[in-house]
């Protein structure tokens, strides 16, 4: 089996003890790690304005390199935790595709791809994990990236790590969610914050496919 594990910066430990879990019960197993409240932190550190427009991060040329330095270096860190086993991929170098998103400056959509990097990593039994920056360079969503891999992978199984436990729908967690229902609760505006962006991948990559999960929902075609 080919699991694509998505994690947030915050919860590093518990998603290296997980995917090294998964690889020892014989799974394929490749990371693409976020890294946003890094990147704010390091944007204000350094006087560059933040700006976000429906979820997206602006990206002016100035911020471009210090959001992909920011990202690499989350990358490392995930790496050092999960140890010898992880090999780092850094996704324009690697050839992660996205289509450019107008007004938004250095900012893409991840489209399905299936870079050679990766699967000679995981043909070699390592865990390869992905820094999501794609070629151009553009600045993508971490949970766009995960979804665009997992499709143009051919993974079975993504699973978006949280630190909250799922999608919760009037105070409690859904065991499974239809990717219809969950589209109409989002048209509906019935969530906000950092589960827009991984329930919308994830109905992505359920349409075609891929089993989804968020926490412990998951979400299903």
């Amino acid at each position: 089996m080919r699991v694509i594990l998505k994690l947030g910066g915050r919860i590093v430990a518990d998603a290296a003890a997980q995917a090294r879990a998964l690889a020892a019960a014989g799974a394929e197993v490749a990371v693409v790690h976020g890294g946003g409240p890094q990147i704010s932190a390091e944007l204000h550190r350094r006087g560059i304005n933040v700006e976000f427009v429906h979820g997206r991060r602006v990206t002016t040329p100035d911020a471009l390199p210090v959001v992909r330095e920011t990202l690499v270096a989350v990358g490392e860190e995930v790496c050092a935790t999960l140890g010898p086993v992880a090999v780092h991929l850094v996704g324009d170098e690697i050839g992660l595709e996205a289509r450019s998103l107008p007004g938004l400056g250095c900012v893409g959509e991840p489209v399905p791809c299936r870079p050679a990097a990766i699967e000679d990593a995981l043909a070699r039994g390592r865990i390869p994990v992905v820094t999501p920056v794609a070629v151009g360079p553009l600045n993508v969503n971490a949970d766009e990236a995960a979804s665009a891999l997992a499709i143009g992978l051919g993974a079975e199984r993504i699973h978006f790590m949280t630190d909250v436990p799922g999608v919760l729908v009037n105070g409690v967690v859904a065991a499974r969610m239809d990717a219809g229902e969950a589209t109409r609760l989002l048209d509906a505006g019935a969530f906000e914050g950092g589960i827009v962006p991984k329930l919308l991948a994830a109905v992505t990559a359920a349409r075609l496919g891929v089993r989804a999960e968020i926490g412990a929902t998951e979400v299903h075609a």
